[in-house]
């Protein structure tokens, strides 16, 4: 008996087979091209699932023949020529000078800096942007850019792609880039991983409080304190980010 032949007719949904009263009427194609319901489910966890793996998907896609790359942080606030961004842009182009590409959040400032230097040295400039409320866009002198919704996403390629962090003075988020990047070496969730911070005048206090009242009271081993390197040499900064 076909499938047009009364109650007894079986349907052929792919893998499954329903008969009698199972059956279900049209076709998969024909519910999804006629079907306009509410639309909250682009809203719900479900949804939000897959565009969690569309974000992995293409950042992976784009990224995974980088090549050596190394991430800069530092201040979308810092001023475009003050003497911080002009060592942004010196040291982007130290970086692509010994040939690693340079990942930043591709944002203005000390990013767009970084990207700068590299930019203008022929280096590969990566800009892995963020969407928020007041966000600028991508800086002008990123050639690879990829904006995301998630921030653990974009910390996941910032972190995957780049064999070293060379941190520049900056804000909440560069902290928030910094203290992940120190967690994962000392969980040991990544292996080698350099982690140089540049401008010792700005960074001091957070290191000596880091020394002298985490370490010591015992919240951090001594040996976390090892995890970074401090500098005001920008030859120095590269070298330590980049060795092998």
């Amino acid at each position: 008996m076909t499938d047009e032949e009364g109650p007894s007719r079986e349907q052929r949904l792919g893998p499954v087979v329903r008969r009698r009263h199972q059956v279900m009427p049209g076709t998969a194609d024909q519910r999804l091209l006629d079907t306009r319901g509410p639309s909250d489910w682009v809203h719900q966890d479900p949804w939000r699932v897959l565009r969690i793996q569309s974000e992995f998907v293409e950042g992976f896609g784009a990224l995974a023949e980088l090549g050596p790359a190394v991430s800069v942080f530092g201040s979308a606030r810092t001023p475009v020529g003050s003497p911080e961004y002009e060592i942004g842009r010196r040291i982007g182009r130290g970086l692509a000078e010994a040939g690693f590409a340079v990942i930043t959040g591709g944002g203005p400032g000390a990013m767009e800096a970084a990207n700068r230097g590299a930019s203008e040295s022929g280096g590969v400039s990566v800009g892995l942007g963020i969407e928020l409320p007041f966000e600028q866009g991508l800086n002008e002198f990123v050639d690879i850019g990829v904006n995301f919704r998630y921030f653990f996403v974009r910390k996941t390629m910032f972190v995957k792609y780049a064999q070293g962090f060379l941190v520049l003075p900056g804000g909440l988020g560069t902290l928030d880039e910094l203290f992940e990047a120190l967690t994962l070496v000392q969980t040991r969730k990544v292996t080698r991983f350099p982690i140089v911070l540049f401008g010792t005048d700005y960074w001091r206090g957070m290191v000596d409080w880091l020394q002298h009242t985490v370490i010591a009271q015992g919240k951090a081993s001594a040996k976390d304190g090892e995890l970074f390197h401090l500098t005001d040499d920008v030859d120095e900064a590269i070298s330590l980010v980049t060795k092998p």
